[in-house]
């Protein structure tokens, strides 16, 4: 069966176990671009993080105030351009390396998870590695659309003349078989724009990878994935949400409303400027109120002329526009984990990931609405992670550093694999344009 010449996005090779690697993630996200350069060691596999098989030893990082960036998409791409420069440049001069090539979330271009089933008649009596290619190449054929792009696509379990539940089919004698598979895909303009953006800094994509997936491998224990488990990754343009089980990524969607939009409604609901907005929702953002709540007056400088006279709004009233905006999130994550494999999961918990996710009283209010135990998700099992990246709003650049060891686990069309240099000499290996060959 022949490949699917540009509906993939690039993906890297596994990192080999035994030796040290380079790593640089870049999330370009609505409100910040985080970028962090990490060294990866091999490690024994931890009793909590028994996927791993390498430590993440932070050397760089940085994070700034994004731009050109709306909903994870890329609108304006010399504003974008200059920002991903910037938080770059930080993060190279923390860890004193040069970066040729990084690790690129998505967040934004309608993220969908489709879960596929494809079967083929076996040739030879026993099933070969051509065959498992094969099948899993058709798969993903069908399930990718019209100006659509597979980010992911992860056999989830196979079958043997019918028989569900085989992990390893190599070697195993059938005459047909089959792929169950979770096929993640987003708008390809999105994508190829994000890649554009990172091509005109000179850089390289190393791989493209989902964020709440990423997230996910970066916030969630072994028996978590194991007993199923919603990474609902709350970013400030965008929700997007990775459905685990049984230790498997299975589900993926997403929609474009997140911690931004709180913003707005705060700027419009007590006539402040944007800015002001933000920094209300920082400092008194909650979705939950008290009785003394609507006691407590605070000063709300007017948009507009500096001479206005401020506006005096009590926290019940800036609590009220908050907690509106995050049911509403919250009812729509709601719907979209009904209809995943995670509605089959009545044990499966919640966690919640990104900025948005730190306001007060989010857990008491998803639990309420999700029906679900719920906690905030923070990067797990980091070295020398500093403590303002120890929180849920760097769960998507700490799981990208993850993400090469779990590459083994997805199907790859053979043009699209990156090989990461190894070594400790801070340089990576040069990539193909991809972007020039197209989608």
């Amino acid at each position: 069966m022949t490949g699917l010449n540009g509906n993939q996005t690039p993906k890297t090779r596994p990192v080999d176990h035994k030796r040290t690697a380079l790593v640089a993630s870049l999330d370009v996200g609505t409100s910040k671009i985080a970028c962090m350069i990490a060294r990866l060691k091999p490690s024994p596999a931890s009793d909590a993080l028994r996927g791993r098989t390498h430590a993440v030893e932070l050397i760089g990082y940085s994070q700034i105030q994004s731009r050109g960036v709306k909903a994870g998409g890329v609108v304006d791409l010399a504003e974008c351009e200059q920002a991903v420069r910037q938080a770059v440049a930080l993060a190279e001069r923390m860890a004193r390396v040069r970066v040729e090539s990084v690790l690129l979330s998505v967040s934004g271009g309608r993220l969908q998870g489709a879960l596929v089933e494809a079967a083929a008649d076996i040739r030879g009596g026993a099933v070969t590695a051509d065959d498992v290619t094969r099948v899993t190449s058709t798969g993903m054929r069908h399930a990718t659309g019209e100006g659509r792009t597979v980010l992911h696509a992860l056999p989830v379990g196979y079958a043997l003349d019918g028989v569900k539940g085989i992990r390893d089919p190599r070697g195993m004698v059938a005459r047909q078989f089959g792929v169950d598979m979770n096929v993640v895909t987003a708008d390809a303009t999105v994508a190829r724009n994000l890649m554009l953006v990172v091509e005109r800094c000179h850089l390289n994509v190393e791989a493209m990878a989902a964020s709440p997936y990423v997230a996910g491998l970066s916030v969630l224990t072994d028996d978590e994935a194991d007993l199923g488990a919603a990474v609902v990754e709350m970013g400030a343009g965008s929700t997007t949400i990775a459905t685990y089980s049984a230790g498997r990524f299975v589900h993926s969607s997403g929609f474009a409303l997140g911690g931004q939009h709180v913003t707005m409604d705060l700027a419009r609901g007590v006539g402040a400027c944007i800015a002001d907005a933000e920094r209300i929702k920082t400092l008194y953002g909650t979705v939950l109120t008290g009785g003394s709540d609507a006691r407590e007056l605070m000063s709300v400088p007017t948009a507009g002329e500096e001479h206005d006279a401020p506006q005096i709004v009590s926290r019940a009233t800036i609590a009220n526009i908050v907690r509106h905006r995050a049911e509403e999130i919250f009812e729509m994550v709601r719907d979209r984990l009904a209809d995943s494999p995670f509605a089959a999961e009545p044990r499966a918990r919640v966690v919640l990931s990104g900025g948005a996710s730190q306001l007060t009283g989010t857990v008491e209010l998803a639990t309420r609405i999700l029906n679900r135990p719920v906690r905030i998700g923070r990067p797990l099992g980091f070295g020398r992670l500093p403590s303002e990246a120890k929180s849920a709003s760097f769960a998507v650049p700490t799981g990208l550093l993850v993400y090469p060891q779990y590459a083994h686990l997805e199907h790859v069309e053979p043009r699209h694999t990156r090989q990461l240099r190894t070594g400790t000499d801070g340089y990576f290996g040069k990539v193909g344009r991809w972007l020039r060959e197209g989608f």
